[in-house]
């Protein structure tokens, strides 16, 4: 599984790179700020929710900590999904938040 920290995926984003940013925290989590530009799919409903995301894009994969974003890693890489796990999560996340 391919890692990032929130530091590292902070400086992608204000280089300009192109990519895709997946939250599959909950809804009342995710009341509480997203990464700007981010997609909230939350994990239970990630497989069912395969025809919204782009398999030509990398996609970086966020939750609270680090743990459910692994989770959807797995099952993302199995179905041909590019995918890297963001370490740490939005509790380490020190970048602009979107409401």
């Amino acid at each position: 599984m391919n890692l990032i920290t929130t530091e590292e995926l902070l400086q992608k984003l204000d280089a300009g790179e192109q990519f895709s940013i997946i939250d599959v925290r909950e809804n009342e989590e995710v009341a509480n700020g997203m990464i700007p530009g981010a997609v909230h799919i939350a994990l239970g409903q990630i497989e069912s929710k395969f025809d919204q995301i782009d398999k030509s894009t990398s996609q970086y994969i966020v939750c609270r900590s680090g743990g459910r974003s692994a989770m959807a890693c797995e099952i993302l890489e199995e179905n041909g999904f590019n995918v890297t796990n963001v370490v740490g999560g939005m509790l380490d996340w020190e970048g602009e938040l979107q409401f």
